[in-house]
């Protein structure tokens, strides 16, 4: 249930320069999505998540979930706003598609899914509904509060999404653990400082308890139990350990607010207490999910 510890990759970008989409879409595929691992194995043991599943993955990113839940043989669908990492998913996924070849020939990427994925950047609530079953299970793995109006901005994706799901379905939300259980928050505080002066800046707070229920309640769905997961972060150096936590999005209006040179300063230095004496960096966290239901 423990994260390999990720290889030394080198940079894609000049550290001075601002935010490049595509190279913080490479860092996350490679080095920081893995991290949630154990999250993702939880969660589909918990729901039995299998053949018969319908599953959609709203902030699917770059799709490594949603391979997961193909292998489990479900039939998986992706939604993520951000076309780099809809990319990187259509790559994983949909090798054969990626390439511009015939999707029938490999295009499930060696899973035992029967339907092939289909990866959107919105969701096609329509489509959907002409499939007489729906979702069954809905999942937004990506820490749901902690940049500030994030939980709004959930609340409008469920609102287009909760209609494709049947009646019953689980919808599975994430956040972060308590800070105390997190190594991790006392770095992405350093996400905080610089934004702080701007008001409609998205940088990261630290979660709440209710979080997930508040984010549940106002989509009007019914709490049905939660859990919580060790997902340590465990890094081959502190270059990856910057670039991994980068490409969350959690420091971009710290970058906006400063500089990509000075974000990655500060990064550096939270980061020193968490570092071994072979370089590597490791920092225990706790995530939280709740299983809520469709009514």
């Amino acid at each position: 249930m423990t994260p390999t510890l990720v290889r030394q990759h080198r940079s894609h970008a000049d550290s001075t320069s601002r935010v490049d989409p595509w190279a913080r879409a490479r860092d996350w595929s490679e080095i920081q999505e893995r991290m949630l691992v154990p999250l993702y194995e939880a969660v589909h043991e918990r729901l039995e998540v299998g053949p018969a599943t319908r599953l959609l993955g709203l902030r699917c990113g770059s799709g490594l979930a949603l391979l997961m839940a193909a292998s489990r043989g479900a039939a998986v669908t992706g939604v993520d706003t951000s076309p780099e990492r809809l990319a990187l998913a259509r790559e994983r996924l949909l090798p054969e598609t990626a390439r511009g070849r015939d999707a029938g020939r490999g295009g499930n990427g060696g899973t035992r899914a029967r339907t092939a994925p289909r990866l959107l950047a919105a969701v096609d609530a329509d489509a959907a509904g002409k499939e007489t079953a729906g979702f069954d299970v809905v999942t937004v793995f990506e820490p749901a509060g902690c940049p500030a109006g994030d939980s709004e901005g959930l609340g409008e994706q469920l609102a287009a999404a909760l209609p494709a799901a049947r009646r019953g379905a689980a919808v599975v939300l994430v956040g972060w653990g308590p800070p105390e259980r997190c190594a991790t928050s006392s770095v992405l505080r350093v996400a905080t400082k610089p934004a702080d002066p701007l008001p409609s800046a998205r940088g990261w707070r630290p979660a709440r308890r209710d979080d997930l229920e508040e984010v549940a309640q106002r989509a009007g769905l019914k709490p049905d139990g939660s859990g919580r997961v060790s997902c340590p972060f465990g890094y081959a150096g502190l270059d990856s350990a910057v670039r991994g936590l980068l490409s969350t999005g959690l420091f971009d209006a710290a970058i906006a607010a400063t500089d990509a040179k000075q974000v990655d300063k500060e990064l550096t230095e939270a980061l020193h207490p968490h570092r071994r004496q072979d370089g590597t960096v490791w920092m225990p966290n706790v995530f939280r999910y709740l299983v809520a239901r469709v009514p």
